[in-house]
């Protein structure tokens, strides 16, 4: 399956959100805050000092949700396109899963994967660096929750052409060259369609979730993040955006 040929209808939008494990380092065991203290030298390439307790605890408040190994999803939210019966344009239904529970929102979300998106070979998953963060991360911590992997995300070991299905739009926008990483945000301001980051960005996350447990906002910025990532397929497609008549959130 290639970007140009995919079925618009058979394919699985999706971004997660990710938080800290825990709301603060003292949290962590005393093993994990030393595995943590030996991340934190490397986030902050400080390889050869000794780091100060407060440099250890404010890198894991900002940093650990980045990493599956120290965090863990809060939201993953999906869109999938739908023809209308009467021939009217097609609607965008957004829908997230949220949940303190990890095992909970990965089981829900593993459930909608098996029962209408169980073909790699019909149905594909879309995302912005997808590749390098969404999906390993999803997959890391169903095996942390000690869940079946769905058959879209049993990729273990996988050579790329097994996984054609994973369709990334920053991999798009690459065109070969590996050297940066491009925002969604500044494809957007380039392609002239809204910016998904108008009411936070993603390094505000961890604290809309430890601060104000306000899942329902994370939830409504992860689904902002999925529309964008709809219209920048589109547009790399050359195709019509979508209206805000088109976009119909399912909750």
């Amino acid at each position: 399956m290639s970007f140009f040929d995919a079925d618009l209808f058979n394919i699985l939008f999706l971004d997660i959100e990710t938080v800290p494990v825990v709301s603060n380092y003292d949290e962590l065991s005393d093993e994990m805050q030393e595995l943590w203290a030996g991340k934190a030298r490397s986030i902050l390439r400080k390889y050869d000092e000794e780091l100060e307790y407060d440099e250890i605890a404010e890198a894991f408040q900002t940093r650990a949700g980045i990493y599956s190994e120290f965090g863990k999803i809060v939201c993953i939210s999906v869109g999938f396109l739908t023809r209308q019966p009467d021939g009217a344009d097609p609607l965008l239904r957004l829908k997230s899963f949220t949940n303190h529970m990890e095992s909970a929102l990965l089981e829900d979300f593993c459930e909608l994967l098996q029962k209408h998106f169980n073909n790699p070979d019909k149905f594909a998953l879309c995302g912005h660096n997808i590749r390098e963060f969404d999906i390993p991360y999803i997959c890391r911590r169903i095996l942390v929750n000690q869940l079946p992997f769905p058959r879209m995300l049993d990729i273990a070991g996988r050579k790329p052409w097994e996984t054609k299905h994973l369709l990334d739009t920053m991999e798009m926008w690459k065109f070969g060259d590996y050297k940066n990483y491009t925002s969604l945000r500044l494809l957007a301001a380039l392609f002239g369609f809204p910016s998904p980051k108008d009411d936070m960005d993603g390094s505000e996350v961890a604290g809309v979730y430890w601060e104000e447990q306000d899942l329902d906002r994370i939830a409504a910025y992860c689904e902002k993040d999925v529309l964008a990532t709809v219209q920048l397929f589109l547009k790399m497609r050359r195709q019509d955006l979508l209206r805000e008549d088109q976009v119909v959130i399912v909750r």
